[in-house]
């Protein structure tokens, strides 16, 4: 007989992970470097974090790439961020497909250049056969907007006769939001020490286990995934039920 696999009889990863990568500017700072370094350096974090869900086993990987909130900083800053922004879309696109992943944008594209809702467009197209992981990049991405976005929707239907009010659930609700058809987070991890969840997917992480850890988002690792991976199979999820319980 064949041997096992070392994984054998191990509890299966999340379905779904979601991450708030957090930290690129201290990082940078604590090193005496401008803040574009910290950036930079958390895009090799991304690529590392994007293989080893892969290679775990995870369906589906959000990413918490840059938040409705952060159009607000020094301009200077979103411009460097555009720029590496491009660069990933550019240099990435070819390693995903041949490493079957699917790429997804979620959030507010009209704040973005022409050319980079472009290259969204062609990354999400030229990635669509990918079925060993699906990576979400959450992009000037508000989750209290999504929320305000999907009950406008569904509002303008209703008032066009086009869905009788009644009719509205929460799957219908859902349906209308940036993630739908994609599994609500299993598990949610936020980097550099911060415990909030600062407008990131607010009706999705309704049920997610949370796990905050001390590491900036420049030093994550798979390492880092795996202790966190560790940490969720450790959990019992109740879902609002009592032990026991069925």
């Amino acid at each position: 007989m064949d041997a096992l696999p070392a994984t054998y009889g191990a509890p299966p990863p999340p379905d779904h992970i979601a991450i708030i990568m957090d930290g690129n500017g201290r990082w940078a700072q604590a090193r005496g470097l401008p803040r574009i370094a910290g950036h930079k350096r958390g895009a090799e974090a991304v690529r590392k974090t994007v293989e080893a869900a892969a290679k775990a086993g995870v369906s589906y990987l959000t990413l918490f790439g840059f938040s409705s909130e952060n159009w607000k900083r020094p301009e200077r800053e979103v411009g460097d961020l555009m720029g590496l922004l491009r660069l990933y879309l550019k240099s990435e696109v070819n390693e995903l497909k041949k490493n079957g992943i699917r790429l997804s944008v979620i959030g507010d594209r009209s704040r973005f250049d022409r050319d980079i809702v472009r290259m969204i467009e062609q990354a999400e197209a030229e990635t669509a056969g990918g079925a060993r992981l699906t990576l979400i990049l959450a992009l000037s991405y508000g989750g209290r907007y999504e929320i305000v976005s999907a009950a406008r929707e569904l509002a303008q239907k209703a008032a066009a006769g086009e869905l009788d009010p009644g009719d509205i659930d929460e799957k219908t609700f859902a349906s209308h939001l940036d993630t739908a058809g994609v599994p609500d987070p299993d598990l949610l991890i936020r980097t550099s020490g911060e415990q909030r969840i600062s407008n990131f997917l607010l009706w999705q992480l309704a049920y997610t286990e949370l796990v905050f850890t001390d590491v900036l988002w420049p030093d994550f690792g798979a390492a880092d995934l795996a202790a966190a991976i560790d940490d969720f199979n450790s959990r019992e999820r109740r879902y609002g039920a009592s032990v026991g319980t069925v």
